[in-house]
């Protein structure tokens, strides 16, 4: 293999990773956007000020946020805001927010 032929590879995985990074990053901050619309209510990273009537969200496991939220969604979950609310999230949307808030510290 020839020098530059092996830098070429260099550089063109040091990009690839970049890139993967990149991706990653631009992921976790849709995601934490996401949440920050949950704050109002549920506190600030899902973390619900104690003994309030609003649960928080920080730690919960995913599948258990993702089957609220689609209840609230398909009206099977009855309350004064989270049914308008859910109706306002796609799948892909409530399944970033649940592993957002899943990987939340509590």
């Amino acid at each position: 293999m020839t020098l530059h032929l092996h830098r070429l590879l260099v550089v063109t995985a040091m990009a690839i990773a970049a890139n993967g990074s990149m991706a990653q990053d631009a992921q976790a901050l849709r995601a934490r956007g996401l949440a920050a619309t949950c704050a109002q209510c549920h506190g600030t990273d899902g973390r619900a000020v104690e003994g309030g009537a609003v649960p928080g969200l920080a730690g919960m496991p995913a599948a258990t946020l993702i089957e609220r939220m689609n209840a609230f969604k398909s009206g099977a979950s009855t309350g004064s805001v989270m049914p308008q609310l859910a109706k306002g999230f796609n799948d892909a949307q409530i399944a970033q927010l649940a592993a957002w808030f899943a990987q939340a510290p509590q």
